[in-house]
């Protein structure tokens, strides 16, 4: 229970005030609670002893009164102060965890970690802000009741004193034994909670293609099962952690039999005035109540610890070092050069050795088999990833002693695959340069041949796009891209062929779009069409992560080697004339 107060409070930042104070008010609250049992203890012992009056009993009826209240009052305090503290708590997590993965390598998206971001975020941290912060005071006051209670016993007698540690010695073994078995599966009920998250979004991603290939079936197994280990590892869950309940159940009942029993033999014995031993019947049933209800408290607690691992795991992801301080700045060097740069995914070499420079101005173009290192090259100028060796200038400067806020705002890119976000037309052409008028977003829009199908859109640049732009062709969403980028006018652009998937009537567009994107610019090109890059100032071959053949396209149509045969090939399929 402490260490999992010291996490919270740990995480806690400036809020952390506000859980101390639920916790006083919670203490004072657990205080109140034994004010009837005192105030009844007092009214009996005065009945006995004859001093009994009717003021007597209105004050302390009044005082009755007075603690109930104060004890309503001071939980709806620490229920604002701890349940608001938690909602603020982790509204704040939530910004720094997209920060955090603003900064991770793109790597860390690729490894399948989507479902393990979307489960922290929606299940993890929900169930914490909304099961746990409710309850931390109040579990903190049982133990405050506890103690108290324990207290009472040595005051009607020490033998009962010490009776009521050793039961609640007995109920705290058992509870820590309850806890070491609630935190194994609770490890694994949020494992397997995130293995669930990842199947659903797995299969709603790839529905078009299950559907396509008559795939339902077995996928929706895959789905199914998740589903199915999910109940499974739940039910476990609570199979472990009921035995254990109703062992401390078990405990909390002998218990109060045996300070029954020993109260009345002590009584029985003249060892106890008649008076100790009413106020420890009044006090009988509600005396291990705290340690009880602390313990039916416990699984949000090992759970909450279980969530707080793997937030802390997400967090604990190395983020690319964004130390850089060195500015940009003009110089005779080359736009772009790559020094012997080599790269790998888990200890897999996709890029060796690979060298080359690109000038202001000129347009550089990537070739070759898939998966021979095109899209790495292009990513690692955006530092997605860091490399493992060599060097990546920046008009002279490594792109790492550079912020990543500043590197960025020297490139553009226009990829394949488009995402628009679910707002205006718009904002979504604004995301490239948040501080632009409206005219220079229109501008962006007719510079990009998207403005005449924007104004016949419902509400023109105003229209709400359905996420990802699903509510837009291909081609469409793809000129949108290209407006905001237009709109950031980046010195250096990246394109991954932006025409090869997008229809005939969408391509001309496009292709105008694209040379207004590019006029004055640095380009790296990822090349699909061949007919697109001859007029390259360079094009490199990347094959098996080298770079295999480079010039212009006269000069490695003259060399005979890769890439006039992949031109030749082009020819024969598409009737292209080089």
């Amino acid at each position: 229970m402490i260490g999992m107060l010291k996490r919270i409070l740990g995480v806690a930042g400036k809020y952390r005030g506000r859980i101390y104070g639920s916790m006083f008010l919670s203490f004072l609250k657990g205080l109140l609670m034994k004010v009837p049992i005192v105030l009844t203890y007092f009214i009996v012992t005065t009945c006995l002893d004859g001093t009994i009056t009717a003021m007597t009993a209105l004050y302390g009826a009044i005082a009755l009164v007075v603690s109930i209240a104060a004890q309503a009052v001071l939980q709806y305090l620490a229920d604002r102060l701890q349940s608001a503290a938690g909602y603020m708590i982790f509204a704040d997590m939530r910004m720094k965890l997209g920060e955090h993965l603003r900064r991770l390598p793109m790597g860390y998206f690729t490894e399948g970690n989507i479902g393990k971001i979307s489960s922290v975020l929606s299940t993890d941290m929900v169930f914490i802000e909304e099961n746990c912060m409710m309850v931390l005071a109040d579990m903190m006051s049982y133990l405050f009741s506890q103690a108290i209670m324990v207290v009472f016993m040595f005051f009607f007698d020490w033998r009962l004193g010490i009776a009521s540690i050793v039961i609640t010695g007995v109920m705290v073994l058992l509870g820590r034994s309850m806890m070491k078995s609630d935190l194994v599966h609770s490890d694994e009920k949020q494992e397997a909670a995130e293995v669930q998250t990842q199947a659903v979004l797995d299969f709603t991603e790839g529905i078009g293609i299950i559907k396509t290939y008559n795939l339902l079936g077995e996928k929706s197994k895959e789905l199914t099962d998740s589903f199915e280990t999910n109940c499974r590892v739940n039910l476990d869950f609570e199979f472990s952690h009921h035995p254990y309940k109703r062992g401390v159940f078990l405990i909390y009942g002998i218990g109060t039999a045996v300070m029954l029993a020993v109260s009345a033999v002590l009584y029985m014995s003249g060892l106890m005035e008649l008076n100790f031993f009413l106020g420890m019947l009044l006090c009988l049933f509600d005396l291990f109540v705290p340690i009880k209800s602390f313990y039916d408290q416990e699984a949000r607690l090992t759970v909450m610890s279980a969530c707080m691992d793997r937030i802390e795991a997400l967090f604990a992801e190395k983020e690319l070092d964004d130390s850089g301080k060195q500015a940009l700045t003009d110089s005779n060097s080359p736009e772009i050069e790559y020094r012997n740069v080599t790269f790998a995914y888990d200890k897999k070499d996709v890029l060796k050795n690979v060298s080359f420079k690109a000038d202001k101005g000129t347009m550089t173009a990537l070739v070759g088999p898939s998966g021979g290192g095109k899209s790495t090259i292009a990513s690692l100028l955006t530092r997605f990833w860091d490399i493992q060796s060599g060097e990546i200038l920046l008009r002279g400067t490594d792109i790492r002693k550079i912020p990543l806020s500043a590197l960025m705002d020297n490139i553009s890119m226009v990829f394949q695959r488009v995402y628009l976000f679910r707002d205006t037309v718009y904002n979504n052409i604004a995301l490239g340069r948040p501080d632009a008028t409206r005219k220079e977003v229109i501008e962006a829009a007719k510079k990009a041949r998207c403005y005449d199908f924007i104004m016949a859109l419902p509400d023109g640049f105003d229209t709400v796009i359905g996420e990802g732009g699903a509510s837009l062709s291909g081609g469409q969403a793809q000129r949108l891209s290209i407006a905001r980028c237009i709109l950031k006018d980046s010195p250096i652009v990246i394109l991954d062929e932006a025409t090869a998937s997008v229809d005939a009537d969408n391509e001309s567009y496009i292709q105008q779009a694209i040379s207004e994107l590019c006029r004055g610019k640095t380009l790296l090109v990822i090349a699909h069409r061949l007919n697109t890059i001859a007029h390259a100032d360079n094009i490199m071959v990347i094959r098996d992560g080298q770079i295999a053949e480079s010039g212009d396209h006269k000069r490695l149509m003259d060399m005979g080697g890769i890439y006039h045969n992949m031109v030749t090939k082009r020819a024969v399929s598409t009737g292209w004339k080089n």
